[in-house]
């Protein structure tokens, strides 16, 4: 705890502490507790994402396993080409988000190569297009986990230190004033006795 004067200008400064650390609180807290609901959506959306993802995954195996050809499909015939993203604002923080990406195909011989191939690159697309979305996602949780942890910090910070500490340093000082003021109008008395007594002897 650091030294404080025990003085009104202190007294005050102290208290004026006091109100705005009470002021911001509030603020802090709501900000906390945003952040951790929007956390927990974004988690939920991401596990939406990969499950969607898996499905899709299981389905496109299925479904290949169906025309016997497995080796027809290299997993080159479809490339990222382009994400696309903006930016989004959350209690604050910037925020990426996923508005799709562009793909490209490798060449193939249309002579020699499935029809169902085309099909298949398709859904390689929305696959690789839920991959791009759920690490998006991910980004999105770890800047905001980040700014949780700050913002819970200073929470903490106002909640256990600063408020109990400047509320003590107010009760201290008072309680010195106080005693001060007391002391002084002790001594204003005695003062009075003295003159008292020393005018009723002459």
């Amino acid at each position: 705890m650091a030294k404080i004067k025990l003085t009104k200008n202190e007294q005050k400064a102290q208290k004026d502490a006091l109100k705005m650390y009470q002021r911001y609180l509030p603020t802090l807290t709501l900000k906390k507790q945003q952040l951790q609901t929007e956390i927990r959506t974004i988690d939920a959306r991401a596990k939406e994402v990969r499950a969607k993802r898996a499905a899709l995954e299981k389905e496109f195996q299925a479904w290949i396993a169906v025309f016997g050809e497995e080796d027809a499909f290299k997993p080159g015939m479809v490339t990222v080409k382009n994400i696309k993203k903006s930016t989004g604002n959350i209690a604050g923080v910037e925020i990426p988000v996923y508005e799709g990406a562009d793909f490209g195909r490798g060449d193939y011989d249309l002579f020699e190569t499935p029809l169902w191939i085309d099909l298949a690159a398709d859904r390689m697309e929305k696959a690789l297009s839920l991959d791009l979305e759920a690490d998006v996602l991910d980004e999105q949780v770890r800047l905001l986990s980040a700014e949780l942890r700050t913002t819970t910090q200073r929470v903490n910070l106002f909640e256990k230190v600063m408020i109990p500490e400047t509320k003590a340093n107010i009760k201290k000082i008072s309680v010195y004033l106080g005693d001060q003021q007391v002391a002084a109008v002790v001594r204003s008395k005695i003062s009075k006795k003295k003159l008292q007594t020393s005018g009723g002897t002459e």
